[in-house]
């Protein structure tokens, strides 16, 4: 009865992460022992106050349809949060809160996209941008970036890739899947450019921001020139371990904002009330009330980088921020590994899930066909384990 649906659900591809995920899980419960490095989700417990201020909004009966763009005082929290880590004056009229960050990307798409508009994607990329961009009729063009420049855009590739279709370019700092962090100065690069293509609007992706190893993060809004053009998406499912929750938010030009709440007024309406409530208090909190999941997560890349510079064929940078590192490991390509002939980072990936019983995804998901992404949200111990089985297996 396929044939009955339609050709954007046909069209469309599955998440890898997700995907992979489902096999971990399959795998599990024929009772083998998987260890899952592939979701980018943190392996902590939501912090104590954080559930507190959620059982409040139980006992308060916050029960009833939430306002479409969210609370007022959740969104003054958000606008309090972009002025006091990001330098950015929002008011309550340019910020919207939806189910996710993976929402707020879909009604940006969804109302800024018409038929044709090319959508630029520095690669590796998010896996989702793509089909978004593609069910809005969207684009997407990816960018190649490679590990030599730390899988970041230069502004000459930015410059190249523009033409009279370009409707936007979406990023994200710290990204994911290659944990890439863009400096202030080579954002301002990258503004350069943009500040000569004034029809081209930017989506800034920053739900990563908190989990950050060079001490600061920078915004592009808040670079001259790009401030109206750019929608800066965040969330609270990253840094405060909160992907269940689903929470995600935007702070863009009211117009955007507008039209943003419009759409969602038809799909979802409001986001979960209690979740709002409990964000509330994630946003006011200080930054040190979580420092010590990034302290932990800094310590998990160094002994993953250092456990994995100890297997010949990975060819490795430093990711400086989120819970990923992005290998290159093309010099396995043509090569055959317990009768496994390895053609691309697919095979190579479900190698290591067949092989060495380690679930990882494949880089071509992320718009990288020589590296896969691991993800260190795990436990030193599980993380131990997982790099001994590969140096096993290759």
């Amino acid at each position: 009865m396929t044939n009955h649906l339609s050709e954007r659900i046909t069209n469309m591809a599955t998440s890898a992460t997700l995907a992979m995920a489902a096999k971990t899980r399959e795998l599990r419960n024929e009772g083998k022992d998987i260890i899952g490095l592939s979701l980018g989700e943190p392996d902590f417990n939501i912090p104590d106050f954080i559930k507190e201020a959620a059982k409040q909004a139980i006992d308060d009966n916050y029960s009833s349809y939430s306002p479409v763009d969210g609370y007022a005082d959740l969104k003054q929290a958000i606008a309090n949060k972009f002025k006091r880590d990001n330098g950015l004056e929002y008011n309550l009229n340019q910020i919207v809160v939806s189910t996710g960050a993976k929402q707020s990307l879909a009604n940006v798409a969804m109302v800024m996209l018409n038929q044709g508009d090319e959508v630029l994607l520095p690669a590796p990329y998010w896996v989702s941008y793509s089909d978004i961009v593609k069910i809005a009729e969207g684009v997407p063009v990816e960018v190649p970036t490679t590990i030599e420049s730390d899988f970041k855009m230069t502004p000459a590739q930015l410059e190249a890739a523009i033409t009279p279709k370009t409707k936007m370019i979406w990023f994200s700092s710290p990204c994911n899947p290659s944990g890439s962090v863009y400096s202030k100065e080579e954002l301002e690069g990258l503004a350069v450019v943009l500040r000569k293509h004034p029809n081209i609007f930017i989506v800034s992706d920053e739900i990563y921001e908190h989990i950050n190893f060079i001490g600061g993060h920078s915004s592009i809004a808040s670079i001259d020139g790009m401030y109206e053009r750019t929608i800066t998406v965040n969330g609270v499912s990253k840094a405060f371990a909160m992907t269940g929750w689903r929470i995600g938010y935007i702070g863009a030009a009211d117009w955007i904002a507008k039209a943003c709440t419009k759409f969602q007024g038809q799909i979802t309406s409001g986001a979960n009330a209690i979740a709002q409530r409990a964000t509330i208090a994630a946003l006011e909190a200080p930054v040190s009330k979580i420092q010590y999941m990034i302290d932990e997560f800094h310590k998990r890349r160094d002994l993953v980088l250092g456990l994995l510079g100890e297997i010949e064929g990975f060819k490795l940078n430093v990711p400086e921020g989120a819970f990923y590192v992005f290998p290159n490991i093309s010099s396995f390509f043509g090569k055959t590994l317990k009768g496994t002939t390895i053609n691309n980072a697919s095979d190579f990936a479900l190698y290591l899930l067949e092989h060495a019983n380690v679930a990882t995804v494949t880089g071509e998901a992320f718009g990288n066909p020589d590296c896969i992404r691991i993800s260190y949200a795990a436990s030193e111990k599980e993380l131990k384990d997982a790099m001994a089985r590969i140096k096993a297996v290759v």
